[in-house]
């Protein structure tokens, strides 16, 4: 693998007083994949003008001009976001929401039935809530 290097130094990124992040879990565990290029535009976006909290007030308007996107593109990207569990929305507050967990690692060999029975609800839950990919 090569080495990396600092390819400018003069241009070294630091971080300011109103840092934003965006987390590398989006990538390596497969939430980028959910999600098309104007939802991810979006998503780019409310990170980077969310407070400590992760909220924004930007409105439908302002969000379309500045993505250069059409106000059906713009809601079919939220309700993207909406249901990769990325952000939710309650107009006009956006709040980035943390990811979920991460999965634990699975261990070989027998679990406790009660432990699995205890989990199973939530689980159900949550792939209610993840919408269904198309089949192709």
């Amino acid at each position: 693998m090569p080495r990396k290097r600092v390819l400018r130094p003069e241009r070294l990124r630091h971080v300011p007083a109103q840092f934003s992040w965006i987390d590398q879990r989006l990538v390596r565990e497969g939430y980028l994949e959910r999600c098309d290029v104007q939802a991810l535009a979006l998503y780019l976006l409310l990170v980077t003008v969310a407070d400590a909290q992760g909220l924004s007030y930007y409105g439908d308007a302002t969000v379309c001009r500045l993505l250069s996107i059409p106000p059906q593109a713009f809601e079919r990207a939220r309700a993207a976001l909406i249901g990769a569990r990325l952000i939710a929305y309650e107009r006009p507050l956006y709040q980035v929401l943390a990811l979920d967990p991460p999965t634990p690692p699975r261990t070989p060999g027998l679990q406790c039935v009660q432990a699995a029975l205890t989990r199973l609800p939530a689980h159900l839950q949550r792939q209610a809530l993840t919408p269904a990919e198309p089949r192709s």
